[in-house]
């Protein structure tokens, strides 16, 4: 059986149990991270060097890095589903959870971070005018290539649906001024209602 350690309320575990639950695989997940502590134990740090979440083990062989684990359980149990087989259809999926990686995240997360887990008076204000701008500009990227489609990477669900989708699902429920994304939130509403997204997606921010 699969093996998680991380905790639900990180994105990054979140990429990883939704995409266990969209392939219908049975998981355990420990709770290890953020208030949780355990990652300076010697015995995680022997799983994952990083002392980072999430970290999955699979029969015995150890995996870190979110979207590397996406990748690795999509290709090894999804393959034609949240794997596509085609290459072109797997890149135009692919290149999403990179979009999500080096440029979502990177203009969002500080937002994030100092309008969720900061208190109010320690605050910088102008880092979060900053993020927010940057974040709804990169977001219009995502915005015009969902016009005319369903998903990420074409007419199906796949794996960048799932990673793309968490940090957007985030970034939605920052409480911000968001800019006009109707397709955005279109796809939105779409991946929050499949089966395997209930109880991860739209749920209050911490």
């Amino acid at each position: 059986m699969l093996k998680v350690w991380g905790r639900i309320t990180s994105i990054n575990v979140l990429k990883v149990v939704w995409t266990i639950r969209e392939l219908g695989l049975p998981f355990e997940r420990v709770d290890v991270g953020g208030a949780f502590g355990g990652l300076d134990t010697p015995g995680y740090g022997a799983l994952n060097p990083n002392r980072r979440i999430p970290t999955l083990d699979d029969d015995g062989f150890i995996l870190w890095e979110s979207n590397a684990i996406v990748r690795y359980l999509a290709a090894r149990y999804g393959a034609g589903s949240l794997w596509p087989e085609d290459p072109r259809e797997r890149g135009l999926s692919d290149r999403w959870m990179e979009w999500q990686n080096v440029e979502f995240s990177p203009a969002m997360v500080p937002a994030f971070m100092q309008l969720i887990r900061t208190p109010p008076e320690k605050r910088n204000q102008a880092a979060i005018e900053q993020s927010v701008a940057r974040a709804a500009q990169v977001a219009m990227v995502l915005e015009q290539s969902l016009a005319g489609q369903d998903h990420v990477g074409g007419s199906r669900f796949t794996m960048g649906d799932v990673v793309a989708g968490c940090a957007v699902d985030r970034w939605l429920g920052l409480p911000i001024e968001h800019p006009h994304v109707p397709n955005i939130r279109a796809w939105h509403e779409r991946i929050s209602a499949r089966p395997s997204a209930q109880g991860l997606l739209k749920q209050p921010l911490q």
